[in-house]
């Protein structure tokens, strides 16, 4: 099937290619003319004309024509009905339709700019939308950073949040058995070894690890117990700083002493010289 339409597209032209070939006709030819040429050149080519005045596939009242397509073909995909009111607030300049048009337009436009051949333009605008479906059916609760309020109220709400009774899961009992058969080394672990080890996923281990480690991520809980094996070598033993370092799996002194002192407010040598004399 052949669809034709107005050259050098932007929004509407590229959105709904984009829909035809995915959600309708997916081998579907699509030709870009001048404006004049559209309606006699759809007779002459037995396509179908779209987003021009006059023809079926068009605006309606406050609608686009990416609109239009969705009721014509009647695709109920949530996720399409998520991006319409993004590609119409672009495609009219109504950006308070969604926060997302603004971006839509601006992107949209730069590439118009910097692309000047209209098919190769709609190969890349595939991609763009391709993108913008992905995130409108899986994406759209993610954040990519969380505001310094945020974080500190989740920080004051977590204890309260944790569901009591919760059964703790297998595998961390079998983890904190791992972690335990390290201790006496330098806790040269990694979370791609662990999860392997315990036959779960990293991403899943990486995100749930600290529900049951203190809330801290396993980063920061394995560098909890090396400080601490740090803080009972400083008071039990003779060895070096350089050699406390080695044990403790810290990659030379001076990252010793700096994460020592984050954790604890002295350096390691002041922490060893404050301890009572035996």
């Amino acid at each position: 099937m052949k669809w034709i339409t107005r050259e050098r597209p932007k929004i509407d032209r590229i959105a709904c290619p984009w829909l035809i070939r995915r959600f309708i006709d997916p081998e579907a030819e699509i030709l870009f003319v001048p404006d004049t040429e559209v309606v006699a050149l759809a007779q002459e080519r037995s396509a179908i004309p779209f987003d021009i005045p006059g023809v079926e596939y068009t605006h309606y009242n406050d609608q686009c024509t990416f609109d239009y397509f969705l009721k014509k073909h009647e695709l109920v995909d949530p996720a399409l009905h998520a991006m319409a009111p993004i590609i119409r607030g672009a495609d009219t300049d109504d950006h308070a339709l969604a926060p997302q048009a603004a971006g839509l337009w601006a992107i949209s436009a730069g590439l118009a700019f910097n692309i000047r051949q209209d098919y190769e333009l709609l190969e890349q605008g595939m991609h763009l939308y391709d993108a913008l479906y992905s995130w409108a059916k899986y994406l759209q609760r993610e954040k990519h950073t969380q505001s310094t309020v945020e974080k500190l109220l989740i920080q004051v709400l977590h204890p309260y949040l944790k569901p009591r009774g919760r059964k703790i899961p297998v595998w961390v009992n079998e983890l904190k058995e791992l972690i335990q058969d390290q201790a006496d080394t330098n806790l040269a672990l990694t979370l791609k070894e662990l999860s392997e080890s315990l036959d779960v996923n990293p991403a899943y281990l990486s995100r749930e690890f600290s529900k049951y480690f203190g809330n801290l991520s396993f980063g920061e809980y394995i560098r909890k117990l090396r400080i601490e094996k740090a803080m009972d070598l400083l008071q039990t033993s003779k060895h070096s700083l350089v050699e406390i370092a080695y044990l403790t799996g810290f990659s030379d002194q001076s990252h010793f002493t700096r994460i020592f002192k984050k954790h604890t407010g002295q350096n390691p040598s002041d922490f060893r010289k404050s301890l009572p004399k035996k």
